[in-house]
């Protein structure tokens, strides 16, 4: 068993770069938050490495809608962050009801180097029943 404490506080600057580059779709320096090596679960995603998350993000977002990440809250500690919000999600389709489901992430922070993460772990909806 492991126990760790955490921190209520304010989503730090890195998370909030990830979510905006997402967002713009601009995919850029805000992907640096992750270890070269990092590795992202969402959903059934199973990407490996910093580039592969960049990339397959940009293309899932091309699928036809806008997303809008809100912080709902954010909890801390040295190893793991975790993270629940809503994400807006706006389609491109204008027959297609905008949809804003609950999300919850897990960011895993890389034993080399604390600054980065190593494991993305997050689950969001469903859009729908």
């Amino acid at each position: 068993m492991t126990t760790r404490t955490f921190t209520k506080m304010a989503a730090p600057q890195w998370l909030l770069d990830m979510w905006k580059e997402i967002d713009e779709k601009t995919f850029g320096k805000g992907f640096d938050c992750f270890a070269e090596n990092a590795v992202c679960n969402l959903g059934v995603a199973d990407w490996h490495g910093r580039e592969t998350i960049r990339n397959n993000l940009r293309a899932f977002i091309d699928t036809g809608f806008t997303a809008y990440h809100e912080v709902v809250e954010f909890w801390d500690s040295p190893q793991l962050k975790i993270f629940h919000g809503k994400v807006g999600m706006t389609f491109d389709d204008p027959a297609v009801t905008p949809k804003r489901p609950s999300m919850v992430h897990f960011f895993y922070m890389d034993e080399a180097d604390p600054s980065r993460v190593s494991r993305w772990v997050g689950a969001v909806g469903p859009v729908g029943f």
